[in-house]
C-alpha cells in the first residue's frame, strides 16, 4: 500500500478541509501522485464527477490541489441534510434514500465501514499517497462506536493521525490534550502529533506551550500555519462568514469601470452550492452578501436565489419574510433577477412535489413560465452548452424536472436548441450549478445586468476564475511548505505513526 494520513481536528471547521489541500498541493509539487479521500461528509455542497458521481465540493477542490479528476473513490459516503433530523445518504455517488440521524448512527454508518475501506484500498493501490480527511472531532465519544470517517477509518487503515486546532478561536492546548484523553488506548496509538491552524504573532511566544504540550502528551506539533485572509475555498457545512456578510475576503482589485455592482444573495434555507457565487464575488467591482430581509434587496442591481434542498421550504420562507413580495416588484420592474437549481424551481408557476417536501401541488411565485415536477431519480450530470454568445460549462444536482412553457431559452446547444433555463425580461432560471466559473459567460451576464441596472459597471477583461483557485491552492500548498516541518510529515505519510507514544488517562470510557 501506499503512505497514508489522516487530517483530524479537535472541532469542526478547524481548516482539516484546507490543510488536506494544502498537504496535497505540497506534494504534489514534490512528484508526488496523490489523491485525497473523505470517507463521510456531511455537506449540501457537492460537485458531480465526469462519470456522474455526487461528491462534496470539498473532495474536488482537493482533487484539484491534486491535479487529479475527481471521482467517486474520494468521497463514498455523502450525506445530504434536508432538515433537523434526516439527510439524503449518497453512497458511491448515488442517492439511496432519507435516513433519520438515529436511523443512520444505530446501525447502517457501521455497515458502510467495510465500503469505505475498500474505496481507500483502491486509491491507495494506485496513489503514491492518500491524504485523509475526518470529520467534526474524532473524540466524539457518543459517536465512537459506529465511527467510519475518524478513528474508524483510521484504525481499519492504519492510517497515522495528524490533529489540526484552530488558535484563533482560544482554547487549541486543552482542545489537542483533551482530543487525545478522550481516545482509547488503541486509537491514541495513531495519533502521531497536532499542526496549529490561524496564528497570529510571534511563533517564538507559543513555543513555551508546544514544549508543554509535547511533555504532556510525547507528541509533537508539526507546524504552525499564520492566519491568512482569503484561503475559504468550497466549505462544506456552513457559510464561512456570517450570512450578513460579503461573501469572501480575497483581495480584488478595483473597479474597472465607474460603479461597482451589488449582487444580494438570499439565504434560502437548506442553501446549497452556495460557491456559485464565489465566481462573481471574483470579480473586481462586484459586492456579494447574503441576505435574509426585503429591504436589503432595495439596493441591490442583481439578487440570487440559490440552490437548496427544500425548495417548498425555501419558497415559504420566502414568502413569510417578505422577501417574495420584493422579489415579484423587482421581476415586474425589469430589475435582475437570478435563480439557480432550486431557485430556478421556485420562480416558476407550479411544483409538484412527492419526493422532497411531499406536499404535493404547490403554487410557485409565477414569474417564469415553467413547471417543476420532482421526480424520485435524480439528475446528474456536467453539461456543456452556450449563453450570451459564450460557451459555459456547468454541473446539475436536482431531482426537479423544468417543464418551461415560454420566454426565452437561457443555455442552447450549438444549433440553438435550449438546453436549460428560461429568461422573461430581466429574469433569468438555470439548473446548472457553477456556470458563473465559465470566465466569457460571466462577463456578458454582468454587463446585461449593469445595463439593466443602470450602472457604469465594466467587468474585468483578464480575470480567471479558475486561474484564482489556482494561486489559492498554491497559497495553501505555500503555507505547509513554510511553516510545517515537511521533512517529519513526509516520513509520518510514508512509515505511519511513531511507536512507543504514550498513553493518555483517562482514555475514552468503556
Amino acid at each position: 500500500m501506499s503512505g497514508g494520513l489522516l487530517v483530524a481536528g479537535t472541532t469542526s471547521d478547524a481548516g482539516k478541509s484546507v490543510v488536506t489541500a494544502g498537504i496535497c498541493r505540497w506534494l504534489v509539487r514534490q512528484g508526488v501522485k496523490v489523491a485525497p479521500f473523505k470517507a463521510q461528509n456531511m455537506s449540501l455542497n457537492s460537485f458531480v464527477t465526469t462519470e456522474g458521481a455526487e461528491i462534496g465540493r470539498a473532495q474536488a477542490m482537493q482533487a484539484q490541489a491534486c491535479r487529479v479528476e475527481p471521482t467517486a473513490l474520494m468521497n463514498p459516503v455523502l450525506l445530504k441534510p434536508g432538515g433537523e433530523q434526516s439527510s439524503q445518504v449518497v453512497l458511491l455517488g448515488k442517492p439511496v434514500g432519507e435516513m433519520s440521524a438515529r436511523g443512520y448512527h444505530g446501525g447502517r454508518q457501521q455497515k458502510l465501514l467495510g465500503t469505505v475501506l475498500d474505496c481507500l484500498a483502491e486509491l491507495r493501490g494506485t496513489y503514491d499517497a492518500v491524504i485523509c480527511e475526518g470529520a467534526g472531532s474524532p473524540a466524539e465519544i457518543n459517536l465512537r462506536r459506529t465511527d467510519i470517517v475518524n478513528m474508524g477509518i483510521a484504525r481499519g487503515a492504519r492510517l497515522p493521525v495528524l490533529v489540526v486546532g484552530d488558535i484563533d478561536r482560544g482554547g487549541v492546548f486543552a482542545s489537542f490534550f483533551g482530543t487525545v484523553a478522550l481516545l482509547s488506548p488503541e486509537d491514541q496509538e495513531l495519533v502521531a502529533g497536532f499542526l496549529v491552524n490561524k496564528f497570529r504573532g510571534d511563533v517564538s511566544l507559543l513555543e513555551p506551550g508546544l514544549d508543554m504540550l509535547h511533555g504532556l502528551t510525547g507528541r509533537r506539533t508539526y507546524g504552525v500555519l499564520p492566519f491568512r485572509h482569503g484561503l475559504g475555498i468550497d466549505e462544506e457545512d456552513g457559510l464561512r462568514v456570517s450570512l450578513r456578510g460579503t461573501v469572501r475576503e480575497s483581495n480584488t482589485a478595483p473597479p474597472v469601470g465607474e460603479d461597482v455592482l451589488r449582487v444580494a444573495v438570499c439565504a434560502v434555507p437548506l442553501m446549497s452550492n452556495f460557491t456559485d457565487v464565489d465566481a462573481l464575488a471574483a470579480e473586481p467591482g462586484v459586492v456579494v452578501r447574503f441576505v435574509d430581509r426585503p429591504e436589503e434587496l432595495a439596493d441591490a442591481d442583481l439578487v440570487v436565489i440559490p440552490g437548496t434542498r427544500g425548495t417548498v421550504r425555501a419558497l415559504e420562507w420566502l414568502r413569510e419574510r417578505g422577501l417574495a413580495e420584493a422579489i415579484l416588484r423587482r421581476a415586474a420592474e425589469q430589475r435582475p433577477v437570478l435563480g439557480i437549481c432550486g431557485g430556478f424551481q421556485l420562480l416558476g408557476e407550479h411544483i409538484e412535489d412527492e419526493v422532497e417536501s411531499r406536499l404535493g401541488q404547490v403554487e410557485g411565485l409565477g414569474v417564469l413560465p415553467v413547471r417543476v415536477r420532482f421526480a424520485r431519480e435524480k439528475t446528474l450530470t456536467r453539461p456543456v452548452g452556450e449563453a450570451l454568445g459564450e460557451r459555459v460549462e456547468g454541473y446539475e444536482i436536482h431531482h426537479g424536472v423544468a417543464d418551461v412553457q415560454g420566454g426565452e431559452a437561457f443555455i442552447s446547444d450549438d444549433d440553438g436548441h435550449s438546453l436549460d433555463g428560461c429568461r422573461v425580461g430581466q429574469t433569468w432560471g438555470t439548473h446548472w450549478h457553477g456556470s458563473l466559473e465559465s470566465d466569457g459567460f460571466r462577463r456578458a451576464f454582468l454587463r446585461e445586468v449593469a445595463a439593466a441596472a443602470g450602472r457604469r459597471f465594466v467587468p474585468a477583461a483578464d480575470t480567471s476564475f479558475a486561474g484564482l483557485r489556482e494561486e489559492q491552492l498554491d497559497r495553501l500548498g505555500d503555507l505547509i511548505e513554510q511553516h510545517a516541518d515537511t521533512d517529519a510529515l513526509w516520513r509520518l505519510i510514508e512509515s505511519g505513526a511513531p511507536q512507543g507514544l504514550p498513553f493518555i488517562p483517562p482514555g475514552a470510557p468503556a
